[in-house]
């Protein structure tokens, strides 16, 4: 029986198709990449820089966009690369370190997009004590404890899934290092350990899922009373961007995990990936530019003529 410790690289899935069409499959993934890196900079930069927008939604906006530069670039950059080589390797280092990364970047950005449910919450539901309910110190702990919940949940996946014995070969079905393509290369009973800390860590989807429910119940109900059609505008819109950000990474990631296995296959497979670990990273910053006038603001004093009024 193979130790994983003694497989020295992992054959990654490459992208489908002949050579021509893999290199235009890298000059698309090189393009959502590069709007990735450019969109969430932008935002990460115009945040950091313009003291009118130091407020907890933009605080954790700034979180949100570092996550998403992380998200994407834990496993396009190594694909790209891949396809450029025409090869398939990956290192186990590197594929250790994608699971790790992968799982801390995708459960701090639902844990911090469960926080700015709570922010749009308080801001609606109880307007006179958003000062006091989300103070810079009970924001940075928010935030810390997004991240710390990123960390901890990678550190128990990882550990628990490179200590399985890898006796199926070393070729992964999937274009980056997914757990659970790794643990179908193990033969060992001892996977039913990452079994629970799946169904653990379900259970903590479905809490932070049942408080976002919650509070967008609170929300509406808050909204709905408004007397003035302006004002219910407005709050509605202060919600659309987190809303479309949310739904997008939740019914990406759910087809992911829950589509039947009926209708799995390879290219099925790699396909639902970009969707959840590629799309939302490049588009985020454009939904939550779109329509919010306070960033089109600052982004134009930083960038003169951006998102000037026609």
């Amino acid at each position: 029986m193979a130790n994983s410790s003694s497989i020295p690289h992992f054959l990654l899935l490459p992208l489908p198709g002949t050579r021509q069409l893999q290199l235009l499959h890298f000059c698309l993934f090189l393009a959502i990449y590069l709007a990735a890196l450019m969109g969430n900079g932008l935002i990460i930069t115009t945040i950091a820089s313009n003291h009118h927008i130091h407020t907890p939604m933009y605080f954790f906006l700034l979180n949100l966009s570092i996550l998403d530069l992380g998200f994407i670039s834990t496993t396009v950059p190594k694909c790209m690369e891949n396809t450029l080589r025409n090869t398939r390797d990956i290192s186990y280092a590197g594929c250790v370190a994608q699971v790790f990364f992968f799982v801390f970047l995708i459960v701090a950005e639902f844990s911090l997009l469960t926080t700015m449910s709570y922010d749009r919450y308080v801001a609606i539901c109880r307007p006179l004590h958003y000062e006091t309910l989300l103070g810079s110190r009970v924001c940075v702990h928010l935030a810390a404890a997004a991240w710390g919940c990123g960390v901890l949940s990678a550190l128990l996946h990882t550990a628990n899934t490179f200590s399985l014995p890898l006796c199926k070969g070393n070729a992964v079905d999937q274009f980056f290092c997914e757990i659970p393509q790794i643990l179908k290369l193990s033969c060992s009973t001892s996977y039913l350990r990452e079994l629970g800390l799946v169904v653990f860590s379900l259970f903590l989807f479905f809490v932070c899922f049942v408080f976002i429910v919650v509070s967008y119940v609170q929300i509406f109900r808050a909204v709905l009373r408004i007397p003035s059609q302006q004002g219910r505008h407005k709050a509605f819109a202060t919600c659309l961007p987190h809303l479309a950000v949310l739904c997008l990474f939740l019914s990406t990631v759910i087809f992911a995990h829950l589509k039947p296995s009926s209708i799995s296959s390879p290219s099925l497979d790699l396909v639902v990936a970009v969707l959840y670990s590629v799309v939302p990273p490049a588009v985020n910053p454009l939904i939550y530019s779109l329509r919010n006038q306070d960033l089109k603001a600052a982004l134009s004093k930083l960038i003169p003529g951006c998102f000037q009024k026609q």
